[in-house]
């Protein structure tokens, strides 16, 4: 769905829309399953920065929730991760302060998003909002044993036999380190 500030000249923009799972790409790791409703509303904010120039911003107030599965830091089996959240964001076209140079800005300034001219993709901003409010590492338990670094096993699931495999002796020097630190604790 596409936003312009056309569209909210006289009122503002009531909507509810669904983003069907698998419709946006969030990451290799990260999957929609099963639709995810959003609804809220949109505003015209027009900013008056000279008695002839004006900005037409865009504020987006909405909702939304789905269903996530995101593979475990560790094994990699996939875990579900319900997600709700809702944001409050105001978007200003690109144009608007593409100044010549650099400038130091606001700290209000820095809440502020960016627009193109054809207007404000809202599939984007929603896209942008699961990425921020999904958990940086996910693990399937707080235990999880994680894969085998030689065979690739999923050790939550079968012990492989790697474990039996002879150590590197240039780990040896290091044979009963932490027992030597015990005896001085």
């Amino acid at each position: 769905m596409l936003i312009t500030p056309l569209q909210l000249v006289d009122e503002p923009l009531e909507f509810d829309e669904v983003i069907p799972a698998g419709a946006l790409d969030y990451a290799s790791d990260i999957k929609q399953v099963g639709p995810l409703p959003v609804s809220g509303v949109a505003d015209l904010l027009i900013e008056h920065r000279s008695a002839s120039a004006h900005v037409n911003d865009i504020r987006l107030r909405a909702n939304y929730r789905a269903d996530f599965e995101i593979l475990c830091a560790r094994c990699v089996d996939p875990v579900a991760v319900p997600l709700s959240g809702e944001f409050d964001l105001i978007f200003r076209p690109e144009a608007a302060d593409a100044d010549a140079g650099e400038r130091s800005i606001t700290a209000d300034e820095t809440e502020i998003g960016y627009y193109q001219e054809s207007g404000l993709s809202l599939e984007d901003v929603v896209r942008e909002q699961v990425l921020l409010s999904l958990p940086s590492r996910t693990l399937c338990t707080a235990d999880c044993k994680g894969l085998c670094p030689r065979c690739g096993q999923n050790l939550n699931q079968a012990k492989c036999s790697c474990d039996e495999a002879p150590a590197d002796a240039r780990w040896n020097a290091l044979a009963g380190l932490a027992d030597k630190l015990e005896l001085k604790h």
